[in-house]
């Protein structure tokens, strides 16, 4: 069964309940209420009109016209069967006075007579009461007898005006249901054909259509949207990767084939040149370099997208500067370019991991060095700023455009002043991600109008055990 059916029987299903519990609850209440305030009513006109009888019995000294008024105004008040019978009894005589036809009751009559008092008597059918005249030595007994027909009347219409609304309500409910159902069917069909859509064309499928709903069918729809937004983007870096890995890989290998050839062909030649030779080694260390650069980011992307646990413990951000500006010593030596770790008054404590922090490290200078000039300088200065450990890194490159300050930081993205330089455009993206993963940011500070750029890594301050303030 579809989900149409199924919503509208669960409507009409839940209504229906719904309608009988109500009827349960307030019907039979009602009947019993009406039947017991017919009854008290009765009982209370009875007992007050009991010493006008009385009266004019009295005053007639036996059953008279003014007697006979007084009993069939009670009659016609109460809408009840009243009978007056002389005392004692006789049950084969007929009574002074009878408003009804038929046997009379005696049952209550023989009550009072034993009794002395006044007799009561309810049923499932009615009300019966029987009442001495005078109350303390009868010479008469009243009797009222009074089926409960009027409330029944009463209960039967609010039952069959329960009944009109109940059909009332459930033709509405009806009428609801095939309309919630129908537009929810649509905007479920639209959802699937979507999905299937997708499914069958990939991302180059139309996205499905913007639902203003603001239920949970419209956030699907919204999710949807924007699930099919993600792929496309990241179909687009993954085309982007490809083609900038088919790019960047391509380059150095071909170049490593080719000065490897070259120095083949001269050693098979014996016309060996040293000083050509070590150009072509040199040249293919160059690009061996690049290669394991671009390994090396691809390796941290992996382990940032497998979301590798990172540890925290303090990190002396002067001396791990120092540490990895050590392994760029050579590096800058050959482009000509310093390095200039500038040493804090005292340690600089931050909370991390040390080989996600180095790594950091390693990504800025590594970046500063492709577009440095030669003969220029880096700075490194590890500070504390307010309540963060701050590792700042400057350069006097070509700098980055305001428009790209946060293009830099995307994966595979890279800034339009390289210089040729090539590139992955991951290690900002992971320096950044690295630093986020351990409560930080790595951002690029304002230049101020200077040349190059200037890059600030901040972490949270996590001092060594037993370390003063």
């Amino acid at each position: 069964m579809s989900l149409r059916p199924r919503l509208l029987l669960a409507l009409l299903f839940t209504s229906a309940v719904t309608l009988a519990v109500a009827a349960l609850a307030l019907l039979p209440p009602l009947q019993t209420r009406l039947r017991d305030e017919s009854r008290r009513s009765l009982t209370s006109t009875v007992l007050a009109t009991r010493g006008q009888i009385q009266s004019a019995l009295d005053a007639e000294k036996g059953f008279g016209n003014r007697t006979f008024s007084a009993l069939s105004t009670l009659a016609d008040r109460t809408g009840a069967r009243v009978v007056l019978y002389r005392y004692p009894v006789d049950v084969s005589q007929e009574p002074a006075f009878d408003s009804g036809s038929g046997p009379a009751p005696t049952g209550d009559v023989f009550r009072v007579v034993l009794d002395g008092r006044t007799v009561i008597t309810t049923t499932e059918n009615g009300t019966q009461m029987a009442v001495p005249l005078p109350v303390t030595h009868p010479r008469w007994i009243l009797s009222i007898q009074r089926p409960d027909t009027e409330s029944s009347q009463a209960a039967s219409v609010v039952r069959d005006a329960f009944l009109k609304a109940a059909l009332v309500g459930l033709g509405v409910a009806l009428v609801l249901g095939l309309v919630l159902a129908a537009t929810l069917s649509r905007r479920l069909g639209r959802l699937r054909r979507s999905a299937l859509a997708l499914a069958a064309d990939g991302i180059g499928a139309p996205p499905p259509r913007t639902d203003p709903g603001a239920d949970e069918v419209g956030d699907l729809a919204r999710a949807l949207a924007s699930m099919q937004a993600a792929l496309r983007r990241q179909e687009e870096a993954r085309r982007a990767f490809v083609a900038t890995a088919s790019h960047e890989l391509r380059t150095p290998i071909t170049s490593i084939q080719g000065n490897l050839e070259l120095l083949a062909d001269d050693l098979d030649s014996g016309r060996l040149d040293v000083d050509d030779a070590r150009d072509q080694l040199q040249g293919a260390r160059l690009q061996l370099r690049r290669l394991a650069n671009l390994a090396s980011e691809l390796l941290d992307l992996s382990r940032l997208d497998a979301g590798v646990q990172l540890r925290r413990e303090p990190v002396d951000l002067g001396e791990l500067s120092r540490a990895v500006a050590a392994e760029f010593a050579l590096r800058a030596r050959e482009r000509d370019i310093v390095i200039d770790v500038e040493p804090p008054p005292g340690p600089v404590w931050a909370g991390g991991d040390p080989g996600a922090v180095a790594r950091i490290v390693r990504i800025l200078l590594d970046n500063a060095l492709r577009f440095s000039p030669a003969g220029a300088a880096i700075e490194v200065v590890p500070a504390y700023r307010g309540d963060r450990a701050t590792l700042t890194v400057t350069d006097l490159g070509p700098g980055v455009p305001d428009d790209e300050r946060e293009l830099i930081f995307e994966r595979f993205q890279r800034g339009s002043s390289t210089g040729g330089e090539g590139g992955f455009g991951l290690g900002l993206a992971i320096g950044r991600e690295l630093a986020r993963r351990q409560g930080g940011e790595l951002g690029l500070a304002s230049a101020d109008g200077a040349a190059g750029a200037r890059f600030v890594c901040g972490l949270p301050i996590e001092l060594p055990r037993g370390a003063g303030a």
